[in-house]
């Protein structure tokens, strides 16, 4: 059986930095990070991009050498991805902050809305029904995230979790503040019905998708509707999960009436609908018998 030599340089320099000698033929992308990592303790596997060409695509850690179009000694192109943090770590922290500055406000505590205001309740029931379903939204977005979602991708950017940090957190302070402001006058109960379907809907969609893949896969199937009524909207969109995401924040602004709340919503639909787009494509590119009907989040529209 013969043996690979490979030879890894920097993408930028065309500097070597490493060579390794007699490496087995099926060895996999991760060992091969594996084995660079021994030698630059610093640039840790998750940290690492190894392609083939200087400017080409990040091959999977699960490609094995002696598929790949290379020779016998295989040159590939190093790239640092910077330090990563784990995507479990940053849904919680996105998650649990909403949670707890929401409440801050909620509670009014001091130095918010002045002191004649400290910890005092709002006679308004929507109030109090916006803090449930507010709450409920991120308590269940924690849950998810720690026992439910699949990641394929086990880490990020560290620099990302300040940018998502900020939009999260954000919104979180500017819908609290006017939603539990002592002034605020509630006009309506109408959008609770809709937020709540929407989020029984989201939960059922992501339930279905973990059944797809196995806890440490990262196999890929088409989903499809289960005997659970709420994933039925799989028959027209390729990620339900976005549109009842989006269908609960919509439901949650008719109900408050406070514009944060909307333009929240509506910058969550512009982020939401360019990730099911682009997991669309790759549903297309993956599958040749994709169901030819569906949208990528809104039925027969978008």
């Amino acid at each position: 059986m013969k043996h690979y030599e490979v030879e890894i340089l920097d993408a930028k320099t065309r500097e070597k930095l490493c060579f390794l000698d007699k490496v087995e033929p099926h060895a996999t992308i991760a060992e091969i990070k594996n084995l660079f990592t021994k030698t630059h303790l610093q640039w840790y596997p998750a940290r690492q991009s190894l392609r083939l060409d200087p400017k080409g695509k990040s091959l999977k850690d699960e490609d094995v050498l002696q598929k790949l179009p290379v020779g016998t000694t295989a040159t590939f192109y190093f790239r640092d991805l910077g330090a990563q943090i784990s995507w479990v770590t940053v849904f919680l922290t996105e998650y649990a902050g909403p949670l707890f500055i929401y409440l801050l406000f909620y509670f009014r505590v001091p130095f918010i809305y002045g002191h004649k205001y400290d910890f005092t309740s709002s006679r308004h029931t929507v109030v109090h029904l916006a803090c449930i379903c507010h709450s409920f939204h991120y308590v269940k977005r924690l849950l998810e995230t720690l026992f439910v979602h699949r990641f394929s991708h086990g880490t990020m950017p560290l620099r990302n979790i300040f940018k998502n940090c900020t939009y999260y957190w954000g919104f979180a302070a500017w819908m609290a503040y006017y939603i539990n402001h002592p002034l605020y006058m509630p006009p309506t109960y109408a959008g609770i019905a809709i937020f709540v379907i929407c989020q029984l809907g989201n939960s059922s969609i992501h339930m279905a998708l973990q059944d797809l893949r196995p806890t440490g896969s990262k196999t890929r199937k088409i989903p499809y509707p289960t005997k659970n009524p709420f994933t039925w909207l799989f028959l027209l969109v390729s990620c339900p999960n976005y549109t009842y995401e989006v269908g609960s924040w919509i439901g949650f602004a008719i109900m408050t009436q406070c514009l944060p709340v909307a333009l929240f919503s509506l910058v969550g639909f512009t982020q939401m609908t360019t990730w099911a787009k682009g997991k669309h494509c790759s549903y297309l590119k993956e599958f040749r018998d994709y169901p030819p009907l569906r949208m990528p989040i809104i039925p027969f529209l978008l």
